[in-house]
């Protein structure tokens, strides 16, 4: 989540007759949206039941892929239990890579979770007198990338078995408490669902070991329990955390004045707020999420941290730099004063914000002169507008209360950024068991005091991740922590001084990849939160993984953590493309379009983000910008804003071909109205298509300088759903297939389709897939009728082009989020976002096509 430099906001000119449009073309969309309804718990389950169906019927069960890693970087780690009597026993929680176990201190790793029916984890409990484990699922950070669970599971066994207990409808679950000596008795904190609002949510509470469940905290349809704590001493006294967001695929509000903390005296029974005004704790209307815990030596000692979201009171005298200018001289500058402004100090600020060398003090002093542009057009060139515009916000609070929380106190002395713009994305502590005094507080770094919360010193190094979510302390030496963040698991026996990883385990989240040509061929990808790799898709030039003969794919000999990856870049990682002319020129980049083309080998690289100009609307950047190298000519690169952009010089200067081919821009915090996919006919060269994240699909049959619109227009498919990829034939012109995803309105069916005739009429594929979102589609190399979807659960193959299904291989229930095929190995390559790289020969996928016919 780290973000990279920001996008800028669309000025606002627009005459009387153009709002009227706007206001009608809202009135369209809202409509539209409407049509798209959450999933419900039924279907979902329903589709547990076609999965197994599709399992149990499978003729490519038994395909096994070799995983190549990277193991280097880790996913998201979510939570983290380990064992106070032997610490080197311990639980890792991963946001959508499974549940994780080790007896020797992080050496080695099992897998718990992987035949289980949703792979992404919230929070995990552990009974370890007894060896019982309950799992939440469905991450509760509330991001791009948190996928929903379907309710609890428990083990009895330490993980080996598990039982599904349910809470279909809780999607995303903060946290699960157990009772101290009841094994029966358990709390969960259900958040709900992210994209939508639903009364499934708050404080769920089982006397039976998780039989029947009992709601016993509500506060509204988009408020939800994200945090909980026990006082072990007296198991009747609870605290709750419950946290006010609305998430859309458009807008992000991440606080509001629901967010509290609530206290039970009776066992979670019935719930008092104790933080309302008065108590001493953050007030306001835009309070986001809380963390709590209790000091369990002396339970009437309680820590909170909170997000606050309310702006802070502007009371600072700002030191006013006369010797240039800043952002805000411009924000509400008139006509006037922008002539009066110094040219030198003009010419600086210009420069140093990236604007381009046409763009100088006389030149643009002339164009507000002669209202080509407005006055404040270079504030709104520079403006953010990408989902982390929190700038002014109080943001991390801690606070004490020592009287069991019927008052509260601000501990620290200081600001605290350690939220940066996005805490939500957190909001955890942790306390020492044994000194009331020492506090970790979880954010963007890791912090720590000694003092009671008063003041903060960082406990995170250069060697550790970003972006902390957990942290264990040992109750027996409160200098040992476990902690988890984005980039996998760390361990420090001397408070944060000194850290090692401990994860060497492949649970990276890719969100795209690609292959070269080299001998043995390479593969890149681009990681949530741990920029873009590469490495070898196979060891010292040897298939390891898998038998080109008889085996069907072949156990690999060797682990993940064989393969060697090379960094090539940072930030969150995006899609990537490759120069197989040389197999080292590399097209990659981080979120929101924030690319740049260089060498694997080294050496200086070019930078590729394009601008509106001065002036115009701004461009608006999918979170993962699409970009796509012609195969017909690898000096032309594509590259998709809310336009098509087009370079004939390998990315030097890209030149918009199109206008908006997006429904337009809708205002909120998230840049909506995107490209999202963009992929050109290996059959044709200059036949494109594109898709969008409102639902529409564009062809181009003239390299991108006309357009037409070519939809999914059948009644019974929701309108507007986020275009996750459209795929030209490789077998015939006019073919093409493409995928709707409807995460982002929690509507999780499957939509596949196809069109014969360049997209004018669409037919539905995959009636029998299970209710997992889609998110790409391939052709078989050799074998036209063989078909692959990627889905948010798993990976499937279909032998009739699309009208049936069946799963395929032996990957874990993950999401796949991109496939690669590399035609001259004739190997599937499959991107997942918790589980790295798996790859499979499909000789044996195709020979076993070759038996169906017979």
């Amino acid at each position: 989540m780290l973000s990279e430099p920001t996008l800028t906001t669309k000025a606002k000119r627009i005459g009387l007759l153009c709002k009227c449009t706007i206001l009608v073309w809202l009135f369209f969309v809202n409509s539209v949206q409407a049509q798209v309804k959450p999933t419900t718990a039924a279907e979902r389950l329903n589709g547990l039941q076609k999965r197994k169906l599709l399992e149990e019927k499978s003729l490519l069960k038994n395909i096994t892929f070799r995983n190549i890693g990277p193991v280097q970087m880790n996913g998201r780690v979510v939570d983290i239990e380990a064992n106070p009597d032997d610490p080197t026993e311990f639980y890792v929680a991963y946001a959508s890579g499974g549940l994780w176990y080790t007896h020797t201190n992080g050496q080695s790793f099992t897998p718990l979770f992987d035949k289980e029916d949703a792979m992404t984890i919230g929070d995990v409990a552990v009974n370890w007198k007894t060896g019982t484990v309950w799992v939440g699922t469905g991450e509760a950070n509330s991001s791009r990338s948190s996928y929903s669970g379907i309710g609890v599971y428990k083990s009895t066994d330490k993980g080996k078995t598990w039982q599904y207990l349910g809470l279909p409808e809780s999607q995303h679950i903060g946290k699960i408490v157990l009772h101290p000596s009841d094994d029966n008795t358990a709390w969960v904190a259900v958040l709900g669902h992210l994209y939508s609002p639903n009364k499934e949510r708050g404080v769920y509470k089982t006397t039976d070991g998780g039989k029947t469940w009992k709601q016993t905290l509500y506060i509204d349809e988009n408020t939800g329990a994200v945090e909980m704590d026990i006082n072990n001493k007296n198991p009747s006294e609870l605290y709750a955390t419950v946290w006010h967001r609305e998430r859309r695929a458009w807008d992000w509000i991440e606080s509001g004045k629901t967010s509290a903390i609530y206290k039970s005296n009776d066992g979670g029974d019935t719930w008092k707020d104790i933080t309302q005004p008065g108590s001493g704790f953050a007030t306001g209307d835009k309070l986001g999420r809380i963390g709590v815990a209790v000091f369990q030596k002396n339970p009437g000692i309680v820590y909170a941290v909170i997000d606050n979201n309310n702006l802070k009171p502007d009371t600072a005298k700002k030191k006013i730099d006369s010797t240039k200018y800043n952002l805000d001289d411009f924000k509400n500058i008139t006509r006037e004063a922008f002539a009066a402004l110094d040219n030198k100090k003009l010419d600086t600020f210009l420069m140093r914000n990236g604007f381009d060398e046409k763009y100088r003090s006389a030149s643009v002093k002339e164009l507000v002169r002669n209202d080509k542009v407005k006055p404040t057009a270079v504030y709104d060139w520079l403006v953010a507008d990408d989902g982390f515009q929190n700038a002014g916000i109080i943001g991390c609070e801690v606070y004490r209360s020592d009287d069991a929380g019927a008052t509260w106190k601000k501990t620290n002395t200081k600001e605290l950024t350690t939220f940066s713009t996005y805490g939500y994305y957190f909001a955890k502590l942790s306390l020492s068991a044994t000194d009331e005094n020492k506090v970790v507080v979880l954010g963007f770094n890791c912090i720590y005091s000694s003092d009671g919360g008063k003041t903060f010193k960082p406990a995170d190094k250069n060697t550790t991740h970003a972006d902390w979510h957990a942290c264990w302390i040992d109750p027996n030496k409160d200098g040992h922590w476990i902690a988890g963040n984005d980039g996998g698991c760390n361990i420090t026996y001397d408070y944060g001084k000194h850290w090692y990883k401990v994860t060497s385990i492949a649970v990276g989240q890719f969100y795209n990849i690609a292959t070269d040509d080299a001998k043995p061929y390479n593969v890149y990808g681009g990681l949530q939160d741990n920029g873009t790799w590469f490495g070898p898709s196979k060891l010292n030039g040897f298939n390891r993984g898998g038998d080109d003969d008889e085996d069907e794919g072949g156990e690999a000999e060797d682990g993940p953590e064989m393969y060697t990856w090379k960094s090539i870049g940072g930030g969150d990682g995006m899609q990537v493309q490759v120069d197989t002319r040389d197999n080292k020129t590399v097209y990659a980049g981080s979120q929101f379009g924030y690319y740049g083309r260089r060498s694997t080998d080294g050496g200086r690289g070019i930078s590729i983000h394009p601008m509106h100009e001065l002036g115009e609307a701004k461009l608006r950047y999918n979170w993962q910008t699409p970009i796509w190298l012609s195969k017909h000519g690898q000096d032309v690169f594509y590259y998709g804003t809310n336009k098509f952009h087009r370079s004939l010089n390998k990315g030097e200067k890209l030149e918009a071909l199109s206008g908006d081919l997006t429904n337009g821009k809708r205002e909120g915090k998230v840049p909506y109205g995107t490209l999202t996919t963009i992929v050109e006919s290996p059959l044709k060269f200059g036949l494109i298509y594109i898709g969008t994240d409102d639902g529409n699909i564009q062809v181009t049959k003239d390299d991108g300088y006309t357009w037409t619109k070519v939809n999914v227009n059948i009644k019974t498919i929701p309108q507007g759903l986020y275009v996750s990829r459209v795929m030209p034939s490789m077998y015939k012109e006019s073919r093409v297939y493409a995928t709707l995803n409807g995460y982002r309105n929690d509507h999780f069916n499957a939509y596949l389709f196809v069109s014969e005739d360049y997209g004018t009429t669409w037919m539905q594929l995959g009636t029998d897939l299970p209710a997992e979102p889609l998110n790409v589609v391939k052709e078989d190399p050799k074998k036209e009728n063989i078909l692959y979807v990627g889905s948010d659960n798993g990976l499937y193959a279909s032998f009739n082009r699309g009208q049936s299904f069946m799963t395929l291989g032996n990957i874990p229930r993950v999401a796949v989020h991109d496939i690669a095929i590399q035609q001259r190995d004739n190997e599937m390559v499959v991107g997942t976002h918790g589980r790295s790289i798996y790859i499979t020969k499909l000789d044996a996928v195709q020979s076993a096509f070759d038996k169906s016919l017979k």
